[in-house]
């Protein structure tokens, strides 16, 4: 059977199953794996491993392994890449919220930048704790702060709700840890400081033309504190007299953030401008590796939690049952992902790919960018429509661009923003939290979204066509 069309079958089960059987994402991907790797003949296998360097007699052996062990190895190996690294993001999120350490980011940032640059605190607050915190969190997190300032000034609510998605937004599928960005980089062998760098220069381009269009929407609508929406006066007080003496320092609660991006940001850097063999990037190798830094960076969230709870390590046990609950299903989700893409290159599907595209590697990114946004409008989930997207363009990355596969996950991610619509969990949280209608939601949030994932796109063909950085 033609590997294409093993692979319309695939995403059809992965769509189909989340859409028409309703099924659970990780059991969609599952199963669309299960699809894909009994469609894919033995000799096909075969030659594919040949192609990938293995000798004869491994190429058999590979080829002669059942269906299901082709997806339960491509299951382990994605629990193997990304598995340690989302559990302790998941921990680092947890203690960054409940240390109060979140908060602190989001006052300092609105208190450095005045009442005039309060939708910029937003938006680069909620950019940064968007970094390890999911995006639900981040704007529970910051919705009653955005109705207070609401309530004291009497204008501008619309600017807030903006600028608080468009710096969440950007950064739920950008840079990693959060899950998405992680599986991609890992799917198309992108290291992890590579793909923090990526993302924030994007991050910071994408969420600057979010912050132009959110003040121009302002103008243009308001958006009143319904009934229901508004905050009651008791609670405005406890916002407005809040005793921020509790909360932790600005360096500290920042740490756990940094640590990752100031370890693997700067050791790619190092390895780039200095080689692999230097000296000095191999004595910091140990702790450019993702698994190490995102450690550290969990001790260090760890220590903060533990010292601004009055309760000290008291119930630090449940705190972390209820993160590495949430970790463990993003877990699962990534790791059927990552089956699901095994099997797929498994099919031969890379040089029918190839051979589409007659060696014009650019014409991949707007494949990338709006295969993601196909699946993204159909089921609505923004991370499923990257795990499915790297699927079927992670091949091609095997083979080799003439351009770094950076640029790849990063249309990926700008592609996961356009449309969010009614099937989207996003959609109904921005609505409810702010008190929006759905016709007010779309217009408003789905449009800065969409219109930042363009921008996005066009960033990253850009720098793939002036600085292409291949290898």
């Amino acid at each position: 059977m033609n590997p294409l069309v093993i692979l319309l079958i695939g995403m059809i089960v992965v769509i189909g199953g989340i859409l028409g059987l309703r099924l659970h994402a990780f059991l969609a991907l599952l199963l669309g794996a299960i699809v894909v790797s009994i469609l894919t003949p033995a000799e096909a296998i075969r030659e594919f491993w040949l192609s990938s360097g293995k000798e004869a007699a491994e190429a058999d052996a590979l080829a002669g392994k059942t269906f299901m062990e082709h997806v339960v190895f491509g299951f382990g190996d994605g629990c193997r890449k990304v598995g340690i690294l989302i559990a302790l993001a998941a921990v680092i999120g947890k203690c960054l919220l409940d240390s109060g350490a979140a908060e602190r980011i989001v006052l300092t940032l609105r208190c450095r930048f005045g009442e005039k640059g309060t939708p910029y605190a937003f938006a680069g607050s909620s950019f940064i704790v968007g970094i390890p915190v999911f995006f639900d969190t981040v704007f529970y997190l910051l919705m009653p702060l955005a109705k207070a300032l609401r309530v004291k000034t009497g204008a501008n609510y619309l600017l807030y709700i903006l600028c608080i998605v468009a710096g969440a937004t950007m950064a739920h599928s950008l840079v990693p840890p959060t899950p998405g960005p992680l599986l991609v980089a890992s799917e198309l062998n992108v290291s992890i400081g590579e793909m923090m760098i990526g993302g924030l220069i994007v991050g910071i381009i994408t969420v600057s033309s979010g912050i132009i269009y959110a003040r121009w929407a302002n103008t243009k609508w308001e958006i009143p504190l319904r009934e229901g929406s508004a905050l009651t006066r008791e609670e405005l007080e406890q916002i407005e007299n809040r005793d921020e003496s509790d909360l932790p320092g600005f360096f500290v609660s920042l740490l756990p953030i940094l640590i990752p991006i100031v370890l693997l940001a700067g050791y790619a850097i190092l390895s780039v401008n200095l080689g692999d063999e230097h000296s000095l990037v191999q004595s910091l190798a140990v702790f450019g590796d993702k698994n190490v830094a995102l450690a550290i960076a969990t001790v260090a969230a760890l220590r903060l939690l533990v010292f601004s709870s009055r309760d000290g390590a008291n119930g630090l046990k449940d705190k972390m049952q209820s993160a590495l609950a949430s970790g463990g299903v993003i877990i699962l989700i990534t790791a059927a992902g990552a089956a699901f893409g095994y099997v797929l290159k498994q099919t031969g599907i890379t040089l029918e790919l190839k051979a589409m595209f007659g060696g014009k590697d650019l014409l991949i990114l707007p494949v990338a960018f709006f295969l993601t946004t196909a699946v993204r409008i159909a089921q609505g989930s923004a991370t499923v429509a990257m795990i499915t997207a790297v699927s079927v363009v992670a091949p091609l990355a095997a083979v080799g661009l003439a351009f770094h596969p950076v640029y790849l996950a990063l249309a990926i991610g700008c592609g996961s923003k356009p449309i969010p619509w009614m099937n989207d969990s996003g959609f109904w949280i921005i609505g409810r939290m702010s008190g929006m209608t759905e016709e007010e939601t779309f217009k408003t949030a789905s449009i800065m979204m969409s219109l930042m994932g363009l921008v996005g796109f066009g960033a990253v063909v850009t720098g793939a066509w002036l600085f292409p950085m291949a290898g």
